[in-house]
């Protein structure tokens, strides 16, 4: 496994109290830091272009992200940027690029430690913290390049909006994404499948407030797992968020870093199955937590085999809210994937 990273990303600098705060990048580099330390490859990003930016986003939204280079600015109500933001978004967006290509081209599992993250951003509008798509800028990348199925897993807490919008008619990428719901952005109802010849490509997961361990692991083993073998992509990329842990401030769910090993686990051998993978970070708030999962995510995805611990609540039995999101799926993916 290669890790891509910079010690730039804490200049991207928010307003103090905001979550998504320079802070976080010190996290990215600690764990950076130790992995290069168990002899670990650590490489420096390189810049996404305004070439690969605008195959997700439009030129108005790129000229208004550029714009705001060397001042600071609010590009709406919790998202900012500082004289820097614009420079550290392109290596946000390249580091993740660069992961893919390496993976591609290697075989070996690339991470892109980032921030800003970038789930959110739409093509024409840059929120929820994020000021460019990171990971639908890397899976455009990708399709351009040749490949025919590119998969984007998001296990962030949030709907990544702008990653299902960018890809919503486009079979090529598939998009599976498992969330708090109702929950910021509002987006992401089971009922979401895509449109065109992008029907039944968009895969949303939505989970009530509460979710534990055993919950999430039902759910992708009984649908995400299944569609993606059955998808059988060439690329996977995982947006990696872990603000879905129980001591996350913006969320409600009950995770653990031990159920976040675990969904890696099984996204790993269904990805390798087929193709290969790539991750890059998007939330998580709480930065002992972040930690915490990023450290077992790294000892999942770097050796043969992992010790997932013995955590109750993996061994307890999933909650009716499981099931409910699990009928609400199936009711409407049913009809374009096999054995849901």
């Amino acid at each position: 496994m290669v890790i891509i990273s910079s010690p730039r990303f804490d200049e991207h600098v928010t307003p103090p109290g905001h979550p998504e705060r320079p802070e976080r990048a010190e996290v990215l580099d600690a764990v950076a830091a130790a992995y290069r330390q168990r002899g670990g490859s650590v490489l420096e990003p390189i810049a996404a272009t305004r070439e690969q930016l605008a195959r997700v986003h439009s030129d108005e939204h790129l000229d208004r992200i550029a714009a705001t280079a060397g001042k600071p600015s609010m590009l709406d109500a919790d998202t900012f940027t500082s004289p820097a933001s614009h420079e550290i978004a392109l290596l946000a967006a390249g580091a993740i690029v660069q992961a893919a290509a390496h993976a591609r081209t290697t075989g070996e599992v690339a991470l892109a430690l980032v921030r800003p993250p970038g789930h959110h951003a739409e093509r024409g509008q840059a929120m929820g913290f994020c000021l460019y798509n990171n990971v639908a800028v890397a899976a455009a990348q990708a399709i351009a390049d040749g490949l025919e199925r590119v998969a984007i897993v998001d296990i962030d807490v949030h709907h990544g909006n702008g990653s299902q919008w960018t890809f919503y008619d486009d079979p090529r990428v598939l998009y599976i994404s498992s969330h708090q719901f109702p929950f910021y952005p509002g987006t992401g109802a089971a009922g979401e499948v895509g449109k065109g010849d992008g029907a039944g490509f968009t895969v949303n997961i939505p989970l009530e407030a509460g979710a534990t361990d055993a919950d999430y692991d039902l759910v992708y083993r009984d649908i995400a797992v299944p569609v993606l073998t059955q998808f059988a992509p060439q690329l996977t990329l995982i947006s990696a968020g872990f603000d879905a842990h129980e001591a996350d401030p913006l969320a409600s769910m009950r995770m653990t870093a031990t159920g976040y090993r675990r969904i890696v686990r099984r996204l790993e051998a269904a990805a390798m199955a087929s193709g290969k993978l790539a991750l890059v970070t998007e939330g998580g708030y709480d930065l002992a937590a972040l930690r915490e999962c990023l450290d077992g995510t790294i000892d999942v995805l770097a050796a043969d085999t992992a010790d997932l611990g013995d955590d109750q609540a993996l061994r307890s039995i999933p909650a009716p809210r499981a099931e409910r999101a699990l009928a609400a799926v199936r009711a409407a993916q049913s009809a374009f994937w096999r054995g849901l």
